[in-house]
C-alpha cells in the first residue's frame, strides 16, 4: 500500500493519515439470496481496492482515483446527501454520508478489482473507505455494524436495493476458507476451501458482457421476492418451505412463484454445500454449482448468452461444476475443474466465444484471502 500513499502526498500536496485496503469476492453459492435472509458461501478475493485519507479543515471532501487520471471531484460535507452529484464517487460519498461522518476529507481510491465482472468491484470500495474513517476518526464500529452501514450507502445514496453478502465478505473474510453468511444476523463460519489439496481449482471467467445494477433488473427480482413473502405470510424466502410454495402457488403470480422457487431452492443448496465441504465431496459441490446456475438461469433470469456459453463450455471441458456469480445480466463464472485441465478449459471457453462472436473472456484464479484493513500513517 506504500504506492498509494506516495500518490495521494503527490496529488494532494500532504500525507495521507490512513490507508486501507478491502478485497472483492467471489460468491461460490448461494446468489440473490442475501436480501431474503438467506445464507451464502462467499470468499474474498486477493484483487482489492486501497484507499488513503486524510482530514480537511474547510468541511470539503476531494476524492480521486488512479484509474481515472486522478481527476478531484469535489464537494462541500453539507452537501453530501441522497441526490447529490457524483458518479463513481456516490459509493464513496454514500459511506460517509451513512456512518455520520460531518469531517472534511481528502481521498484517493486504487485497485485491482475490476469493475463489472461481478466480483463486487462497488461492495471493495465501500468497504476500503469505511474501514479507513473507521480507523481515522476512531468511530469503534464492528465489523457487523460497517457491512450495515456499507449496505445503507448502496441501497440509499446510491440507489441499488443490494443484500449484505458482498459488504460482509470483504469486511470478514479469512484466508483459506470460505465464509457461511447468515444473512438474517451476520453470523458467520469459516468453512475450509482449499481445492489445491484436491488437485482442483476455481477458474474465474470474466465474460467481459459488463454489468450494470442500477438499471432495475435487481430491483425487480428483490421486489418479486418480497411480495411472494407477504403474499404467503412469511417474513422472508429463509421462512418459506418447497412444501408451503407448492401447496399456496396459487397464490403467486407465476413470475413470483419461480423467483421464490429459485430463493428457497438457493438456500438448501448453500447449506448442501457446506456439507459436502466439510465430506470433501467436490463432485457433490459441482452438481450443486451446476443446478445453481440452471435455477438463475431459468426462474430468476438474470444470466445472460455469454455466461450460458460459459457456463456450457467449461462442463464440456469437464468441468465438475460451473455457474454464473453476482448479480447477473453479465459479469462472470466460476468453474471448478481439475487443476491440470486449467488450459483446457480456457481454450474451450475461448473457442465457443470466438464461435458465437462474443469478445474474448478474461481468465484468473484467486484462493480465499483476508478481508479488510486498515492502518494510520
Amino acid at each position: 500500500m506504500a504506492s498509494i500513499s506516495q500518490n495521494f502526498e503527490q496529488l494532494f500536496g500532504r500525507p495521507a493519515e490512513v490507508i486501507s485496503e478491502a478485497p472483492g469476492r467471489v460468491n461460490l453459492i448461494g446468489e440473490h439470496i442475501d436480501y431474503s435472509e438467506g445464507f451464502v458461501l462467499p470468499f474474498a478475493i486477493a484483487d482489492r481496492t486501497h484507499a488513503a485519507i486524510a482530514r480537511r479543515e474547510d468541511g470539503k471532501i476531494q476524492i480521486a482515483s488512479q484509474q481515472r487520471r486522478n481527476r478531484i471531484f469535489s464537494i462541500s460535507i453539507d452537501r453530501v446527501k441522497p441526490g447529490s452529484a457524483g458518479d463513481w464517487e456516490k459509493y464513496v460519498l454514500g459511506v460517509i454520508w451513512s456512518l455520520g461522518v460531518h469531517q472534511g476529507l481528502d481521498i484517493l481510491i486504487d485497485g485491482s478489482v475490476p469493475a463489472g465482472a461481478g466480483l463486487s468491484s462497488s461492495a471493495a470500495l465501500e468497504c476500503s473507505v469505511a474501514v479507513a474513517l473507521n480507523e481515522l476518526l476512531c468511530l469503534d464500529k464492528s465489523l457487523e455494524e460497517l457491512a450495515r452501514a456499507t449496505q445503507k450507502a448502496e441501497n440509499d445514496y446510491v440507489g441499488m436495493p443490494c443484500g449484505i453478502m458482498d459488504q460482509s465478505v470483504s469486511l470478514m473474510g479469512k484466508a483459506g476458507s470460505a465464509l457461511l453468511l447468515d444473512c438474517r444476523d451476520l453470523s458467520t463460519e469459516s468453512v475450509p476451501f482449499n481445492v489445491a489439496d484436491a488437485g482442483l481449482e476455481l477458474l474465474i471467467i470474466d465474460t467481459q458482457a459488463h454489468h450494470a445494477l442500477v438499471d432495475g433488473g435487481y430491483a425487480e427480482r428483490r421486489a418479486s421476492c418480497e411480495s411472494a413473502a407477504q403474499k404467503l405470510g412469511v417474513k422472508s424466502m429463509r421462512d418459506l418451505s418447497l412444501e408451503k410454495l407448492e401447496t399456496d402457488r396459487d397464490k403467486l403470480t407465476e413470475t413470483e412463484f419461480k423467483r421464490a422457487r429459485h430463493a428457497v431452492t438457493e438456500i438448501a443448496r448453500v447449506l448442501a454445500s457446506v456439507e459436502a465441504l466439510g465430506n470433501s465431496d467436490f463432485s457433490a459441490l459441482g452438481q450443486l454449482i451446476n443446478a445453481s446456475h440452471v435455477s438463475l438461469r431459468d426462474d430468476y433470469t438474470v444470466s445472460c448468452s455469454e455466461l450460458d456459453v460459459a457456463v456450457d463450455a467449461a462442463i464440456a471441458a469437464g468441468a465438475l461444476g460451473s455457474r454464473m456469480v453476482g448479480g447477473g445480466f453479465g459479469g462472470s463464472a466460476i468453474a471448478l475443474i481439475q487443476a491440470s485441465d486449467v488450459e483446457k478449459t480456457k481454450q474451450a471457453v475461448t473457442e465457443a466465444f470466438a464461435k458465437n462472436g462474443y469478445k474474448r473472456p478474461r481468465f484468473f484464479t484467486s484462493l480465499p484471502s483476508a478481508g479488510a484493513s486498515a492502518q494510520l500513517l
